[in-house]
């Protein structure tokens, strides 16, 4: 890589409270001087962190998202330390940061299986939107020219995938990126229900090909794409069957993406039109491969300051892998991981 600016796109998976791992990996990126974020596709938990980076480099370029990263997650911490989901000795006991013996997520988890939103939460209650309106300047968000915004939800009643774009965001855009339909009501937007982005999106890539100039895609990878062991328990097999719904429309993505950069290198599609496309992914660590479906409502801050910590990490050992490779192929063994 030269010696020049590179610009990259960022594509944030959701993935509850292990989006402070996606906090991490951006926070370690923001401190390289010579890499350049054109565009952001974000889901769930990555929406709010593309949100939250797009407000904070609208106020102070990249070390002004650092600072406004960092306030964000601590609100989500202060907000966690008031709510019923804390883990038990016995969570500690078995694997670190899981909460499956929390009696508050046991009659959680018990609820939202008998009864929808709309019978367990009928005023339609919700903390995160209220969060969202008082933790990000959304204006600020829409006049931001420093970054393209892409967010993902998906439309209940056709099942299609709608992606906002930076002019579109709004609270309610990104909390409907972010709707998981067993926890909260559905968000309308202009009449529209909508549920989390991750049933279409996870994240959508297609949006940075069309709208951004960089050919660079760095995927920021929260749900593993494969594990060693085979679930046994209900809990596990439920944890692994989101796992791979979430990670399908990524997965076939990426191998449509793959394809078509194969023919045109191989002069069997016209080039014109299509720009080369190189995707890179930072991958979760092994710790979090251990981690359940639970631990995503842990917010407990020694957890999310340890998973911003392995962001960090992670960031800073594909940097020192890969960094040679932005602007000059991809880092993705698309045939290995997607077939």
């Amino acid at each position: 890589m030269s010696g020049d600016p590179i610009r990259v796109n960022l594509a944030l998976q959701g993935g509850g409270a292990h989006g402070a791992f996606t906090w991490g990996v951006l926070d370690r990126l923001l401190e390289e001087p010579d890499i350049v974020i054109d565009g952001v596709s974000g889901t769930s938990a990555g929406a709010m962190n593309a949100a939250v980076l797009a407000d904070g480099m609208a106020r102070g370029g990249n070390q002004g998202a650092r600072e406004r990263l960092a306030q964000f997650w601590d609100t989500v911490i202060h907000m966690g330390r008031f709510g019923p989901l804390v883990r038990t000795p016995l969570d500690a006991m078995a694997v670190p940061w899981n909460m499956e013996y929390s009696p508050g997520y046991m009659i959680f988890d018990a609820i939202s299986r008998y009864f929808s939103p709309y019978q367990f939460n009928p005023m339609n209650w919700n903390p995160l939107l209220a969060m969202l309106r008082e933790t990000i300047d959304f204006d600020r968000v829409r006049a931001c020219d420093c970054i393209k915004l892409f967010v993902a939800a998906t439309a209940v009643r056709t099942g299609k995938l709608r992606v906002f774009h930076t002019r579109e965001m709004t609270p309610e855009a990104v909390m409907a990126s972010a709707c998981l339909p067993h926890v909260f009501q559905a968000v309308e937007i202009d009449g529209e229900p909508y549920w989390d982005g991750g049933y279409m999106g996870n994240p959508a890539l297609f949006p940075l090909i069309y709208n951004c100039d960089a050919s660079d895609i760095m995927i920021v990878q929260v749900n593993p794409l494969a594990r060693d062991e085979t679930p046994t328990t209900t809990p596990a097999i439920l944890d692994r069957v989101n796992e791979i719904s979430f990670n399908a429309t990524l997965m076939r993505e990426m191998r449509a993406i793959d394809f078509v950069s194969r023919l045109v290198a191989e002069h069997k599609l016209e080039s014109d039109g299509h720009k080369p496309v190189r995707l890179h992914r930072v991958d979760v660590p092994e710790p979090m491969r251990h981690l359940s479906a639970a631990s995503k409502l842990n917010a407990e801050r020694s957890f999310l300051n340890q998973l911003h910590a392995w962001g960090r990490e992670q960031a800073d050992g594909w940097l020192a892998d890969h960094r040679r490779d932005l602007g000059a192929r991809s880092t993705i063994d698309i045939e290995r991981d997607t077939t």
